[in-house]
């Protein structure tokens, strides 16, 4: 029996036009309160679905997919909003191996999409 590894090296997709579109219209001081509360929100809501996953209702996840994929669109975080719709979608349903592979793909992007920002940030300024 052979047993195939699969990494998992997937790159988070972000517009920077997003972040700069903040910075434009809120102004240096304004944008990084708006990313940095972003950030915020999307790591403890990362961090309470991976936890909760096996043991919340699938309302109070979905309610926490749909919110992290409306923060991260906010500040230009594509792939995250991309797969975090994706977990909200597989939790209409009760295939429990597509909604844990879901969310375990959007915790990974999430980690990695914070990352990104962070770097973003600091070429930027």
């Amino acid at each position: 029996m052979v047993v195939t590894t699969l990494r998992q090296n997937e790159a988070p997709g972000m517009d920077p036009d997003r972040i700069t579109e903040l910075y434009v219209k809120l102004g240096e001081a304004g944008a990084e309160d708006v990313i940095c509360r972003a950030m915020e929100e999307l790591a403890s809501r990362l961090a309470d679905i991976h936890e909760v996953q096996l043991f919340a209702d699938a309302d109070l996840l979905r309610q926490s997919a749909r919110s992290i994929a409306e923060i991260a669109g906010k500040i230009g975080l594509t792939s995250l909003s991309r797969v975090a719709l994706d977990a909200e979608y597989c939790l209409n349903f009760n295939d429990y191996v597509a909604r844990s592979a879901t969310i375990a793909r959007m915790v990974r992007i999430g980690e990695k999409s914070l990352t990104i920002v962070w770097d973003y940030r600091d070429m930027s300024v």
